[in-house]
């Protein structure tokens, strides 16, 4: 029984990341889009729960939900006239969009009936995090501090590039 449930809610988390994610591709309002693209980012989060991925699902939703999707949503929001936009696009970009979904879909397809896959039995549900940040601490600590200075620099950059200059007033 236990199997059963464990089952129904990954389909659940699976439904509404499929179809969270057909309502950012196929709205017509970036807003709404936007609003949909959270639920995407929380059943991807789901997902990896359901993998024994801990340290990825909290990831997904510190890094996505809580950076990606805010700056997004700022964003959206301070741009002006941006919710009378429409990102629909005409007939023949629908066509080609369908026709490259229909070929990555089918190559996707063959690639997973014609792949040996392995079965091996259900592995113990251990928590990673404690693992990945001892070695993030010991073995990989210069990468990461160098990740986190490059991410500094870029921020700062970032600042640069949209401040205004302010220039004193005019004397007469």
């Amino acid at each position: 029984m236990e199997g059963i449930i464990y089952q129904i809610i990954f389909y659940l988390f699976a439904a509404l990341t499929v179809g969270s994610a057909l309502v950012v591709v196929t709205s017509k309002n970036i807003v709404h889009s936007a609003f949909a693209l959270l639920f995407t980012f929380f059943g991807v989060a789901g997902l990896y729960v359901f993998l024994s991925a801990d340290f990825l699902a909290a990831t997904q939703v510190l890094i996505y939900v809580g950076g990606i999707l805010v700056l997004i949503l700022f964003g959206v929001m301070l741009t002006r006239k941006v919710f009378d936009v429409k990102i629909f696009g005409g007939p023949g970009q629908v066509f080609l969009a369908a026709v490259g979904v229909a070929v990555i879909f089918s190559l996707l397809s063959i690639v997973i009936v014609k792949t040996p896959w392995r079965l091996i039995g259900e592995g113990p549900m251990e928590p990673t995090t404690a693992e990945i940040g001892t070695l993030l601490m010991t073995d990989f600590l210069l990468p990461f501090e160098v990740a986190s200075v490059v991410l500094l620099v870029a921020l700062v950059g970032a600042v640069i590039l949209i401040r205004k200059e302010v220039r004193p007033p005019k004397e007469n």
